[in-house]
């Protein structure tokens, strides 16, 4: 079916498309009785306006873009990304405005995903997810002019406003819970490294390890499963396994959930185990996982109202969001009496 264009509503209403675009645009120069007559007209025939050429005009493209550098095949079953869009998306759609979301598994493709927005003006501003701890994408969006706003923060930003959550406290509380049912030996299975929010986590972790006394052992991964279970078997089969591990994301905590049954090792009988992202998959699972949550869909929509704003001209804040709060269920217990590093609690 071919798209209804300005020139088939001109010869639809008997004008030239001069006075259909005046019309569309509620420009001056058009008596009202031909606006409305070209407005109806427009309406039968499903006419819609492109953005694309809106923007080449010197308009706004009504698109917000968001460039994912993870695996294809993660995104689906990690429920952080699928919470933070819907939570942008339901902000977005209120105000007409889309969402452009572009997968990238070679960290080098992004920029060359954001000049081509820009040069292209295919997208009005841009959500900045993962950042690094040296991370080009902030210079190159405030070369480039390009409206953005960054999930995650404070520190690594440049001039570019953030949307942050008190991860750092969230960490403190969940060491501080493990010590307290006498745990002495936590591991952390955390995210990629070069992540500033998986460093974040880790000087925290330290931080209040050291405080309590608390051996602790870290594993990187992808926050795949699959590398999620892997760091799980090596830490059961070290010669003095963690009685705890944290895992940075719920797939991840999961993943180990299941090692731990494949080993032999009952949780919480023998081993505590905490997960990041408190989705629904948590309370799924048996035993149900204790876990550091926040609402996510709100996280995005707020992310999506600053950027809008910022796209709009109006000042920007960062500022902190909210800070994750941890939820004991089932998979978390006291260190048994006899074991090495219990402690009375």
């Amino acid at each position: 079916m071919k798209r209804p264009t300005i020139a088939d509503i001109a010869r639809r209403a008997g004008v030239t498309k001069s006075t259909v675009s005046f019309a569309l645009n509620d420009r001056p120069g058009v008596s009202a009785a031909t606006r409305d007559r070209i407005l109806a007209i427009a309406r039968e025939m499903g006419w819609q306006p492109s953005r694309a050429a809106r923007a080449l005009s010197g308009g706004r493209a009504g698109v917000l873009g968001l460039v994912v550098d993870r695996p294809a095949r993660t995104l689906g079953i990690e429920p952080f990304f699928v919470q933070l869009i819907a939570g942008i998306e339901s902000e977005l759609a209120a105000r007409d405005v889309a969402l452009l979301l572009q997968m990238v598994e070679d960290r080098g493709a992004q920029p060359a995903t954001y000049r081509r927005w820009w040069a292209e003006r295919r997208v009005d501003g841009v959500f900045l997810v993962d950042l690094r701890l040296e991370d080009e994408r902030v210079g190159l969006l405030a070369e480039l002019g390009l409206p953005a706003v960054v999930v995650g923060g404070p520190e690594g930003c440049g001039g570019l406003p953030a949307v942050w959550n008190d991860e750092a406290e969230a960490v403190r509380a969940v060491v501080e819970y493990l010590a307290a049912l006498g745990h002495r030996r936590i591991a952390r299975v955390t995210g990629p490294p070069e992540l500033r929010h998986t460093a974040a986590r880790g000087t925290a972790f330290a931080a209040a390890a050291g405080a309590l006394g608390v051996t602790t052992v870290e594993a990187a991964t992808d926050y795949t499963g699959e590398e999620g279970a892997r760091a799980t078997r090596r830490l059961l089969a070290a010669s003095a396994p963690p009685t705890a591990i944290v895992y940075d994301n719920d797939v991840m905590a999961l993943a180990g959930l299941a090692v731990a049954a494949e080993m032999g090792v009952p949780v919480p009988g023998r081993l505590s185990v905490v997960a990041w992202d408190d989705s629904v998959l948590c309370r799924l699972v048996h035993p149900p996982l204790t876990a550091v949550g926040l609402d996510i869909s709100s996280y995005g929509a707020e992310v999506a109202r600053r950027l809008l704003d910022l796209v709009a001209g109006r000042p920007v804040e960062s500022g902190c969001h909210a800070m994750p709060v941890l939820t004991p269920r089932g998979s978390t217990g006291p260190v048994p009496s006899g074991t090495v590093d219990a402690k009375p609690v």
